[in-house]
């Protein structure tokens, strides 16, 4: 069995080592324009502001621990063609120049997602920075150590992290978002309003709601121009989001109208013998029912895992995702699984939500910290579709709970009276989780 693995960040990675694991016998063939892989982009921001000890660790594979597996590592190849009906692969060698084709047996789709460049003027100028590869990140990370102000294009989950981590490290940073809040889409205004005002209160100017409409260099500096106003820094960076990295596959395959590769629960293609995962894919999302495009590096591992699963034959079935997700800023820690407002809005979702503030733990105890809950849920079925969290304790892991809640359809009168521990040390007797969905529970 000839295999066929075009790109290599999570879901290539994964693809490769499940393939090669449970099938030793099988040639695998990676193709790879970068000369590394397996790079964890979510470390970009803690590496600006000096929270990483070693980059190098920020990779946890590398070319030769899967050509260790039996796999041919194609580094620094750029794929040019592929033909899904003839299976063939035509890829350029970027050292030598050399061009090859080849054949295979099954091709895996894990190209991954290119960042949202629009066409704006001045926006491929030197001084505007990526964030999304190794080569971004060095570059970020060496111009960093050198400038004194930045403005932050997206204020989503990697704008939202890197302004916090350049404010953090002393720089004068300029937020810019076209929506009103910041993380918008990830948290809800009783989440975000807060974390706006540690931005300000760490001098970060938030420009939100604004247009970015072209860039200006003029000198050591550059002014982004915004239907509202203009922003100087010594650099600006994009983090406006992602978008499937799969044009050399349009009209092969079928697509969400955004380019993401539609898969079925094997993750196979509409075409025999293809593959797709991570950020080239579609993903079933549980609280909808229905496929969308969530490109995180969870969803990327065990789409890629499955693939190796399933590259002879349907074996293990996907079961969706929730979309789980957290993020560390000044001290709070802020964790969702599933819908909230924004999202069930933007997908005609219909859902009732209740939010509580109680304290972690005890009050008897020293010290103790309030958590800000809020659960989603359906008002037919009562089935949990959502829930978010804020404290300066660790609630990291209650967005787990609450995956878990959508994953197998629990309703928030289970999810009320699930069994969670009580230990003072770490919660109350009723535990916040189960609180907030008893909250939910004995709303009529």
């Amino acid at each position: 069995m000839k295999v066929a693995v075009i790109g290599c960040t999570h879901a290539g990675t994964f693809s490769a080592q499940q393939i090669l694991t449970q099938h030793p016998d099988a040639e695998v063939t990676v193709y790879e324009k970068n000369d590394t892989l397996s790079f964890l982009s979510c470390g970009i921001a803690l590496w600006v502001g000096n929270n990483v000890s070693d980059p190098k660790k920020m990779f946890y594979s590398s070319p030769e621990a899967l050509s260790k597996l039996g796999a041919t590592m194609k580094m620094e190849h750029e794929v040019t063609d592929v033909n899904l009906d003839s299976k063939t692969v035509t890829a350029k060698d970027l050292k030598t120049g050399e061009v090859n084709t080849d054949s295979f047996d099954k091709i895996v789709i894990t190209t991954g997602s290119k960042p949202v460049v629009p066409n704006l003027p001045g926006i491929h100028g030197s001084k505007v920075y990526q964030c999304k590869n190794w080569d971004d990140a060095k570059r970020i990370k060496e111009i960093t150590e050198k400038v004194s102000s930045a403005v932050v294009i997206g204020a989503g989950y990697i704008g939202a992290e890197i302004a916090e981590q350049l404010s953090v490290i002393n720089k004068q940073v300029t937020l810019i978002d076209g929506l009103d809040r910041v993380l918008a889409n990830n948290f809800d205004q009783n989440i975000t309003d807060r974390i706006e005002t540690e931005y300000k209160n760490h001098g970060v100017k938030l420009a939100l709601g604004e247009m970015v409409k072209g860039f200006k260099e003029d000198g050591d500096q550059i002014t982004v121009e915004t239907d509202k106003g203009s922003y100087t820094a010594d650099i600006a960076v994009l983090a406006i989001g992602f978008l499937p990295r799969t044009e050399l596959f349009k009209d092969q395959v079928e697509m969400l109208p955004n380019g993401a590769i539609i898969t079925n629960e094997y993750m196979e293609t509409s075409k025999k013998d293809v593959f797709a995962a991570g950020d080239a894919s579609s993903v079933f999302y549980n609280p909808t029912g229905k496929a969308d495009y969530i490109p995180l590096a969870t969803n990327a591992v065990r789409q890629g895992i499955l693939v190796g699963n399933n590259i002879e034959k349907p074996t293990v079935k996907y079961m969706g995702t929730q979309a789980t997700s957290a993020v560390e800023l000044y001290g709070y820690a802020l964790a969702a699984s599933g819908l909230n407002a924004a999202g069930a809005k933007k997908r005609n979702v219909e859902i009732e939500s209740v939010s509580i503030e109680p304290d972690y733990r005890p009050d008897f105890m020293l010290t103790t910290t309030k958590v800000l809950c809020t659960l989603y849920w359906d008002p037919d079925t009562r089935r949990v579709l959502g829930g978010s969290f804020l404290s300066k304790h660790d609630i990291s892991q209650a967005a787990n709970v609450i995956s878990l809640a959508i994953q197998n359809k629990m309703t928030i009168d289970e999810l009320a009276m699930v069994d969670l521990f009580f230990q003072p040390n770490f919660d109350q007797p009723i535990n916040y989780i189960g609180a907030v969905a008893a909250e939910a529970a004995a709303k009529k």
